[in-house]
């Protein structure tokens, strides 16, 4: 009868309890919104997007660092380790739905009296046996803790994906803008010999009294001012070679150029799809998605840990000592513990609370990410379009400045206009040719922030 009670009070005991846990309320994940229905600015038909998207731009230079990047890049290095600690956490936590087996041994050399013979006595006691244990999983805390570790392994992954693409990115953006600075030095170096031609030519016709001083000031100080955009122009590629060689995983050093800027070819537009479909092409996005599965589980732990656990013990082994005669006394133990919290001062009541607030930070994080992954693709198109539009109108700029310039040559050397007017056409011409360099450079930039912002390529493992 006695027995009987104890098992009754047990079970009360645990009612009870699943009784107060079950007063825990959590409040449900903030709501997402719907996708739009469509792109703004969505290019006509294009092509899938590959891994590989960098080749199309068809400079094997550029194809080279890249693949050197994702290889020796360091955040890359560092996202393989942050992967590599999430798989043995993983191990780490499975292993706890697992039973347990250890070898202990104990062994003592005393020296005591003997309360029969009052003599002392020497003895030598050894205990050698094997322990078990196993916690069952009554509520599913272990597993709902393995999901949870699993979910974060995938973050993990896909954050390591989403690493990649941002470094490849990086580098074919850099690569890009390298070359149209090594473009727009190019042009000013030619446009500073020009200066330095017509410098002289004025510094001739002063000296035999054919110009005046103000057109002699006035050429030096046009060829002045092109001779600063040239160390300004050489520190901007100094400071890209270095950036793109700290992407590169190794010390700033010279960066191997391809193809010239004109002739890097554009590749062709990528096909955007529907914003829906772009939720299965980032890989930030899946690992938002495993974040909030993560945190999901660990608020699923947290609420089983207010339930009573139930742990089983058994260990078995032998006995020996010096004092008994006979072979090691066997010796053996069979157990179970249950333990319900009862008080604790809320710590566990809280526990649930934090894990809900981050289950609402990881729901919030991915709504985030979502929203930002649809700006980006519209920018990126937008960009795309009006940049081409505005590179256009550069070009023909240019053509008409290069126009002005001849016409303003002529009449200055027929004796119809000042010199200022041809300075002007020459400056005014400079900075066209500089501009539309910069923007055939943002126009190739652009198309690469398209391929980063569709996702690059990028498929789910076992898709």
């Amino acid at each position: 009868m006695s027995r009987l009670r104890t098992l009754a009070r047990t079970a009360a005991l645990a009612a009870a309890t699943a009784a107060l846990a079950a007063c825990v309320t959590v409040a449900p994940p903030p709501a997402l919104d719907a996708p739009p229905a469509a792109w703004r600015d969505a290019p006509g038909a294009g092509i899938a997007v590959q891994r590989d998207w960098w080749r199309g731009y068809n400079d094997p230079a550029l194809s080279q660092l890249v693949e050197t990047a994702l290889e020796h890049n360091t955040d890359l290095r560092l996202a393989a380790a942050r992967v590599a600690e999430a798989r043995a956490l993983l191990d780490a936590q499975g292993a706890q739905q697992w039973p347990t087996l250890d070898l202990a041994g104990s062994a003592t050399r005393a020296r005591s009296v003997g309360a029969a013979t009052g003599r002392p006595n020497l003895s030598t006691v050894s205990q050698p046996q094997f322990q078990a244990a196993y916690e069952v999983d009554l509520w599913g805390r272990l597993g709902s803790l393995t999901d949870a570790a699993r979910a974060n392994l995938l973050a993990s992954q896909t954050g390591a994906d989403s690493v990649r693409l941002s470094v490849a990115a990086a580098v074919a953006s850099g690569y890009l803008g390298l070359r149209a600075s090594d473009a727009r030095l190019d042009v000013a170096r030619r446009t500073l010999a020009s200066r330095e031609n017509a410098l002289k030519l004025a510094q001739r016709r002063y000296d035999t009294g054919y110009t005046s001083r103000l057109e002699l000031a006035q050429a030096q100080a046009e060829y002045r001012a092109t001779a600063q955009v040239v160390p300004q122009l050489a520190l901007a590629i100094r400071r890209q070679e270095d950036a793109l060689s700290v992407l590169l995983g190794r010390a700033p050093q010279p960066i191997q150029r391809g193809r010239p800027l004109a002739e890097i070819a554009a590749p062709a537009l990528p096909a955007a799809g529907v914003p829906s479909q772009l939720l299965r092409r980032r890989p930030d996005i899946a690992q938002g998605e495993a974040q909030i599965a993560a945190s999901d589980a660990s608020l699923a732990a947290a609420r089983a840990q207010l339930l009573p656990s139930l742990r089983l013990t058994g260990s078995i082994g032998s006995l020996e000592s010096s004092l008994l005669h006979g072979d090691p006394i066997r010796v053996w133990s069979v157990g179970g513990s249950v333990l319900a919290p009862l008080f604790n001062a809320g710590r566990l009541r809280a526990g649930v609370h934090a894990s809900a607030a981050r289950r609402d930070q990881a729901v919030l994080g991915y709504q985030k990410t979502v929203l930002t992954a649809f700006a980006e693709v519209e920018d990126a198109m937008a960009a795309i379009a009006h940049l081409r539009e505005q590179r256009e109108q550069a070009v023909q700029q240019q053509q008409a400045l290069a126009e002005a310039l001849r016409i303003a040559h002529n009449r200055y050397n027929e004796g119809y206009a000042s010199y200022l007017e041809e300075l002007d056409a020459q400056r005014n011409l400079f900075n066209a040719e500089l501009t539309a360099l910069q923007l055939q450079g943002d126009a190739l930039t652009a198309e690469v922030n398209l391929y980063k912002a569709l996702g690059g390529g990028w498929e789910a493992a076992g898709r």
